[in-house]
């Protein structure tokens, strides 16, 4: 996400990489981490994070230590198995 007058949401990178590195969940509209529901869709979601900076820092640590694994999917792409 590109912000107005913010630049590059860190906020958004982190909830797009929470979803791809399997730690925070997507279920319809509504995202999820740690069995918390933090907001019914991505705009929501940032906005809570923003406001709860104390888990946007735990949810970007355990994201920070799948590295391997979500920089590993995004050079290859998903399993041949997952279509």
């Amino acid at each position: 996400d590109i912000m107005y007058g913010e630049g590059i949401s860190k906020i958004g990178e982190i909830l797009d990489l929470g979803v791809k590195a399997g730690v925070v969940e997507k279920s319809g509209s509504w995202f999820s981490y740690d069995s918390v529901r933090i907001g019914q869709g991505r705009e929501n979601a940032k906005k809570f994070l923003t406001e709860n900076t104390e888990m946007c820092a735990k949810l970007e640590a355990a994201i920070r230590g799948r590295t391997d694994e979500v920089a590993e999917e995004m050079m290859t792409g998903p399993d041949a198995d997952e279509d």
